[in-house]
């Protein structure tokens, strides 16, 4: 997952390894025996302290952020940003398999599925990339990321069982090359590889890595095994380089934020779990809980067995938000710096458009992350981050620190508290926390360390120290500040750099805290600006003690230091951007660079110098202080998204100056009053409908896999022949199946049992005559009677058919290895008709166009499903909609149970140089007596699938790319009602999240495609 450069007399000296033969299903693989690995370059390496990237020590912090969720390359850059203003330098992605080998042996990776232009966003923002190409990934992506078509491979998922293996080969060797040509020994961003294991298979998972191997890949490999339980170490036969686990200690709670603060959570013991498991490598947790899932239903997993437990539809997102909030950061992130993390990577989220996610998950896969789905960074835990980020990729002397014993007996003068510390050559750092984590209690402390100038008791000009509850506090000592050195501080260390000689700190607390810092008495007593601290002598120490305000102080040590003592809300708003070196460094981060702190509104993005002159880009929400403390230009030039800043003053060693925001007139269109057309979406019921072109029913085997509460069991059939979508390459959106029978004239009702994965629905007519829907739940599966209506009169001797629409969704994702969880069967289960033998049915199906031969190549293999208009393209832009009916979805919608396809256009015109994210926002009346579904098409991408009664998502972000903010946008929606009744949107509006003055770079459409007539729609 990660990788860094430099090699360490003690890497060379374990670089000369014998290697041993494996063979894996059928095939023979060559891997390195137990031990350091041989370095396969020189670029990245490591010691058991820390990564190296050209031969300099490097924490390696980084961002998940999957390309694919955000199909718009033109707007990763601006992720990449604001990833990096966190202090991150890093980046985590996984590939959806899926997305690129939809259709079996036709690997492809174009358009916005390309990786190249995603590792030229990276090198262009400094981030290195760690890379997840699976094949498995899990990711809560529709089977995990596995391509449909494995459902039919006579393998056992994830094992090294030859059918398996072989079905992997060319994808494997299709990512690893485009992976490869980017490796930091090619000039590009990927410094590392890893894969996601659960209870691995080390044979398999070596066979693996070969694979990988062969394809060119020579970076470090890092594994991610789903709990550190050390079960696939360095020391075993095919294993990584560097070992790693990953971790949601917090849980998923996210209807109950409240319930996840239990006793217990917060782990302890993982330093001396790692010393245990893999010595010789850096700490590493290649995943970390950075938001948590919601969905439709609580998925339970307990080892060996799997739960659908019927307990409550999600609570929404922003619940996830809080379950995992800036006070979460502060305490799991900082235990974590505790255990001498080195290798760290916590989450971004996005969405799960065009069938992408897993069932029970819906559109949205925003995570409660810090940055949201609509790439804003308005939650507090953005700000936290960007706290805990900078400090640790500014604080070198941690990269060789080495954890010490967790106590509540040291240090602290109470045990309600616990301290550990991190020691270096010089500089130690003292995570301190609530014994019992959860506390909300506010503990006054005094804390007792030794320093280079003795022992010393904090704080020393009186009082106490104060550790509020859901907080945790990193204090330090002999930190080193550009070559001065802070004695200690109470406080929290954001960052510090410095302008020619003068050094600038930044320190912050919470309101109404009082801490203490002490630097030596050869610096001199400070001057104070903008407020009063107390400032004493002590033995060769002056010591400042102040309380926190909302008002910023600032202490003068000379032209040699000064030292912002912050609130925590101001400190968010101070930025340190690093200036470009020369190649091959670029923006990459190292300590050797120069540096810009400035505090400057909503978000700075890059800096560089011009001579003279400095040249800011970032995003303003607001009229903004510009105030440059650290990097100053020689003179008072400084220019803001290219514009320069009026009014530059020089005060005190910084330029302050005004960042000015002016909110454009935006003319969002109303959607209600656009000109709707319509479209019978389910023309399959009428009598005059010619199914000639369906996929016939007829596979009288599967090689699907069902399983029971303890245990997987292969799937029997318990009809005449298989209904089972996947078998006949139907793998994502609705399913409809038309089953033809012979009336006796006796018939009464009809038994069915459908599987669709959790939130899914179905609906049932028997010719054009509704015989009853499952509206949905949090089950997967459901099994009906239902009973014909009275006006269902069925001649003898006369052919009816039955028609069943099936909610596709998603395959289940294959968690537990060894198992074929994602080959659980979609579609019809079992039927029975009144009187009448199963065999007296005749079935055809059909799923999206093509099924696995997919039509859209620009949107790729799941964004389309079976529906009518779907399989005409009528979702694409600029559908025929001359001839079709003038209804609306909120006046008119649909008349009886039944789907209608409406469609629309509008023009929007968002002025450039703002960044303006837009959601399509449903109304909910909970109305109990209309149930009903919604796809939402934007520009033929599908965007949002809307489930009333179900929600709880009714905001679909789509992201400028895919609408078009210059021009003409198509939208679509598939409105299926469940009831007899019919029923109509509640409303719809398109509504700006926000309104951004942004330095972002504007994003290219990433479709230029129209409709045209389908050959062979059917």
């Amino acid at each position: 997952m990660v990788s860094f450069k430099g090699l360490s007399a003690v890497v060379l000296s374990l670089c000369s390894v014998s290697v041993l033969g494996l063979t894996l299903g059928g095939k023979s693989y060559t891997i390195s025996s137990p031990g350091r690995r041989e370095l396969l370059q020189d670029l990245v390496t490591w010691d058991e302290n820390s990564l190296f990237v050209r031969g300099e020590r490097i924490m390696f912090y980084s961002a998940e952020f999957h390309p694919w969720r955000l199909p718009v390359p033109g707007l990763w850059l601006d992720i990449f940003q604001k990833i990096k203003a966190l202090g991150y330098n890093g980046v985590s992605f996984y590939v959806n398999w899926a997305l690129l080998e939809g259709n079996q042996g036709h690997f492809t990776a174009g358009g916005v599925f390309a990786y190249e232009p995603f590792f030229d966003a990276a090198s262009e923002a400094g981030i290195y990339l760690l890379a997840r190409p699976g094949p498995y990934i899990n990711a809560e992506v529709s089977g995990g990321g596995y391509p449909g078509w494995l459902q039919r491979n006579q393998g056992t998922l994830r094992t090294n069982e030859t059918a398996y293996m072989d079905a992997t080969d060319n994808y494997v060797s299709h990512i690893g090359k485009i992976v490869a040509a980017a490796q930091i020994t090619n000039g590009g961003p990927v410094t590392n590889g890893a894969d996601w294991i659960k209870f691995p298979d080390s044979e398999y998972i070596g066979g693996v890595n070969q694979q990988y191997r062969n394809a060119g890949i020579v970076v470090p490999l890092v594994n991610n095994e789903a709990a550190i339980i050390g079960l696939f170490t360095p020391d075993k036969p095919g294993g990584p380089d560097i070992y790693g686990h990953d971790s949601y200690p917090i849980g998923w709670d996210c209807a109950n934020p409240e319930n996840n603060w239990t006793p217990g959570k917060l782990p302890t013991d993982w330093r001396q779990l790692h010393l245990e498991q893999s010595p010789n490598t850096p700490y590493s947790i290649p995943e970390f809980q950075g938001g948590a899932i919601d969905s439709w239903y609580e998925n339970i997993r307990k080892l060996a067995r799997i739960i659908l437990t019927d307990i409550r539809g999600g609570p929404g997102l922003e619940g996830c938000a809080i379950v995992t909030n800036h006070e979460f950061e502060r305490i799991f992130y900082k235990n974590t710096f505790s255990f001498g993390i080195k290798l760290f990577n916590i989450t971004f989220g996005g969405t799960n458009w065009g069938n992408l996610g897993q069932p029970g998950g819906y559109t949205s896969y925003d995570y409660g992350a810090s940055i949201k789905e609509d790439r804003t960074i308005t939650r507090e835990k953005y700000a936290e981050a960007k706290l805990l980020g900078q400090f640790l990729t500014s604080s070198r002397a941690y990269l060789e620190a080495i954890p010490g014993e967790l106590t509540n007996t040291s240090y602290v003068s109470t045990p309600k508290l616990s301290t550990t510390p991190i020691v270096g050559k010089s500089t130690t750092f003292y995570v301190v926390r609530h014994s019992a984590y959860e506390s909300l209690e506010s503990t006054t402390y005094t804390f007792s360390v030794p320093t280079s100038i003795g022992n010393v008791t904090i704080p020393q000009l009186g009082g106490t120290l104060t550790l509020n509850g859901r907080d945790s506090k990193i204090h330090v000592t002999d930190y080193d500040v550009g070559g001065v050195n802070l004695i200690y501080s109470s406080a929290d260390i954001y960052t510090h750099g410095r302008t020619g000689q003068r050094r600038v700190l930044l320190v912050y607390g919470l309101e109404g805290e009082t801490h203490e810092l002490a630097f030596s008495s050869k610096l001199g007593s400070p001057t104070v600006e903008g407020g009063h601290v107390k400032a004493e002598k002590r033995g060769s120490a002056v010591v400042v003690q102040w309380q926190v305000t909302q008002s910023k102080k600032i202490l003068h040590y000379g032209n040699n230091l000064d030292v912002y003592l912050l609130w925590r809300n101001d400190a968010f708003k101070y930025w340190k951007l690093e200036l470009e070196a020369p190649a091959p460094i670029g923006n990459y981060t190292s300590a050797s660079k120069d540096t810009v702190i400035a505090k400057a509104g909503y978000l700075l993005r890059t800096a560089t110098k011009s001579g003279t002159s400095l040249h800011l880009t970032g995003d303003l929400n607001a009229t903004a202080d510009l105030e440059i403390v650290a990097g100053l230009p020689g003179s008072n030039n400084i220019y803001f998204n290219g514009k320069k800043v009026p009014d530059v003053k020089s005060v005190n060693g910084r330029l302050t100056g005004t960042l000015t925001y002016t909110r454009p007139e935006l003319n969002l269109p109303n959607l209600a009053d656009l000109d709707w057309k319509v479209i019978d979406s389910l023309p399959e019921i009428k009598s005059s409908y010619d199914d000639s072109a369906w996929t016939v029913a007829d596979h009288t085997t599967t090689n699907n896999t069902s399983y029971d509460e303890t245990y997987f069991i292969k799937f029997s059939l318990k009809t005449p022949t298989s209904l089972i979508a996947g078998d006949y390459g139907f793998n994502a959106g609705s399913l409809i199946y038309r089953g033809y029978f012979e009336a006796t004239g006796d018939e009464q009702s009809l038994y069915l049992s459908t599987m669709g994965g959790g939130g899914f629905g179905h609906s049932v007519w028997v010719n054009e005559t509704f015989v009853g829907s499952w509206t949905g739940s949090t089950a997967s599966g459901y099994n009906q009677t239902l009973t014909f209506p009275s006006s269902l009169k069925l001649a003898q001797g006369k052919t009816y058919v039955i028609t069943v629409l099936i909610d596709h969704m998603g395959q289940e994702t294959n968690w537990w290895p060894g198992h074929d969880l994602m080959k659980t069967p979609r579609g019809i289960i079992d039927y029975a008709l009144s009187g009448h033998e199963k065999s007296d049915i005749k079935w055809k199906l059909t799923g999206n166009l093509g099924g696995e031969q997919y039509r859209d190549p620009v949107r790729g293999p799941l964004n389309e499903g079976g529906m009518w208009a779907e399989r005409q393209g009528y979702h694409l832009p600029a559908p025929p909609t001359e001839d079709w009916e003038k209804a609306s979805p909120i006046k008119d919608g649909v008349n009886g149970a039944g789907v209608a396809f409406y469609a629309t256009s509008f023009d929007l015109d968002i002025p450039s140089g703002y960044d303006v994210p837009l959601s399509f926002v449903f109304a909910n009346s909970t109305r109990a007596t209309a149930n009903y579904r919604v796809q939402l098409f934007v520009n033929g991408w599908q965007f949002g699938e809307y489930i009333n009664h179900l929600g709880p998502q009714t905001s679909f972000p789509v992201p400028e790319g895919v609408l078009n903010y210059s021009g003409k946008n198509y939208l679509g929606l598939t409105l299926w009602a469940q009831d007899a009744i019919g029923a109509k949107l509640d409303g719809i509006s398109l509504v700006a999240n926000a309104v951004i003055q942004s330095g972002m770079r504007k994003p290219a459409l990433t479709w230029s495609d129209r409709w045209v007539k389908r050959e062979g729609a059917y």
